[in-house]
């Protein structure tokens, strides 16, 4: 099994101006996505944000020769949603982003909910949970705690909300490369799995669904959803495990830790 990579002070300052400069990406995207956009017109912003006012890298691009820098997955799209021209955006949809950068070697990973016009308060309340339900995994992250206490607090306060946790797909260690050790579970017990050190870097990324935590992929071989039909929603931040907790890499402007 591969070990888990300690990130250094200064491959964590660079992994941290990573991180700030994905959340301006976000903050450029705020405006624009509104009803009537294509999810490729989304993908198209990110780009040339990234690549020329950035200087940076985005890091989904050619990973697994997928072609675009983001996924856009709208409402029962629970990951893995494929930008294209063809799909507009309604009023009443919820749409994920989910975007990928890297500067000088080190990337960040972040995703982000938006809710298009006129929202129903169900498909609101779900939104607002998943967002809660990350909070409650980062909240947990400090150095002899465990990936299991993570999963569990994410898992207990969906469940106890009574949504279901997607368990095929999780988040996962990040640094020079995408995806790294440890696996982060998004259920489990108390005290299982890895034990957390300082300079660990991973993201915490729950898929929670409105109904059933079964999932199918489409014939794209790209877009997961649900099976039920029902609406799924995920929120992403990269985490640093720091000596007395957490430092989250990509906060966005004005958002600030509950």
């Amino acid at each position: 099994m591969p070990s888990i990579l300690i990130k250094t002070p200064e491959e964590l300052a660079i992994q941290r101006r990573a991180g700030e400069l994905l959340a301006s990406v976000f903050e450029m995207l705020d405006a624009r996505i509104v009803p009537g956009v294509s999810t490729l017109q989304i993908n198209d912003w990110a780009e040339a944000f990234i690549v020329n006012d950035l200087q940076s890298r985005p890091a989904s691009k050619g990973q697994y020769d997928f072609p675009y820098v983001l996924n856009t997955s709208v409402n029962d799209v629970v990951c893995h949603g494929i930008p294209k021209t063809t799909e507009h955006l309604k009023s009443g949809a919820i749409v994920n982003v989910d975007i990928t950068l890297e500067k000088d070697g080190l990337i960040a990973d972040s995703s982000k909910m938006y809710l298009i016009g006129d929202v129903s308060p169900l498909a609101r309340r779900l939104v607002n949970k998943t967002y809660e339900a990350m909070w409650k995994g980062i909240k947990a992250v400090k150095p002899g705690a465990t990936l299991g206490d993570i999963g569990h607090a994410i898992q207990s306060y969906v469940e106890s909300n009574g949504y279901s946790v997607v368990r095929e797909y999780c988040g996962h260690g990040i640094g020079r490369e995408m995806h790294e050790e440890p696996q982060v579970l998004h259920y489990g017990k108390p005290g299982d799995g890895e034990v957390l050190r300082e300079g660990m870097v991973f993201t915490i990324e729950p898929m929670v669904n409105q109904g059933d935590s079964k999932i199918k992929t489409k014939k794209d071989g790209w877009t997961v959803v649900t099976r039920d039909k029902k609406l799924s929603a995920q929120w992403e931040h990269t985490i640093a495990v720091t000596a007395d907790g957490f430092e989250v890499l990509t906060l966005r402007k004005g958002e600030t830790i509950p």
